[in-house]
């Protein structure tokens, strides 16, 4: 499935997402960006703001996977064919209760793993009809299809942040052993393991 949605399929708003998203189809960018994304942040200082009051690193990287979660619910209620308005979100509501201080950073990077393993398996599971079925979020209509490039044009959209504004430029070595780091039932690495 293509990601080129029309613009009528979703909200002015989000066609800076839309436009990150490569052409080709929508699934193998989900796919891709998981890997992509731990190699940039093999270099990150999980703390590091980068302007007092910013969000850190690990703020941003909960964020993406909140964000994920609010949208595959909407192209999962839409998929379905329910057609009751889903409210939007205050993404800085949510981040200022997102207390991520205690919590390693290889978790929340396997936790972003997870989700985006579980939206994949939605998106793969969908009819051709499904992916063209709508409802309304934020007061405005979206579609499946819309929701999916929507995914993954918000993870591109903070990687570029994160490199842009963060200075990461990503370390394949360093991104491939945090990503193998053992986790624990908790969701937290074993002490020797933890950054």
């Amino acid at each position: 499935m293509d990601r080129r949605s029309d613009p009528s399929e979703y909200a002015p708003y989000y066609g800076r997402y839309v436009d990150l998203v490569p052409r080709g189809p929508v699934l193998d960018a989900l796919r891709a960006q998981p890997d992509a994304l731990a190699r940039l942040l093999g270099t990150a200082d999980p703390e590091a703001a980068y302007a007092p009051g910013k969000w850190t690193v690990h703020q941003v990287l909960q964020h993406v996977v909140d964000t994920e979660r609010v949208f595959a619910y909407r192209a999962l209620s839409f998929a379905r064919g329910d057609g009751s308005p889903l409210p939007s979100f205050d993404e800085n509501a949510w981040a200022a209760t997102a207390d991520v201080s205690d919590r390693p950073f290889a978790a929340t990077v396997a936790e972003f793993r997870a989700v985006r393993a579980a939206t994949v398996a939605l998106f793969e599971g969908l009819t051709a009809e499904a992916w063209g079925r709508a409802g309304t979020a934020s007061g405005s209509r979206m579609t499946v299809r819309a929701a999916a490039a929507i995914i993954a044009g918000h993870a591109a959209h903070h990687a570029a942040v994160l490199r842009e504004r963060y200075g990461l430029s990503g370390s394949p070595a360093r991104a491939a052993r945090a990503s193998l780091r053992p986790v624990v039932a908790d969701g937290r690495p074993p002490r020797d393991a933890r950054p």
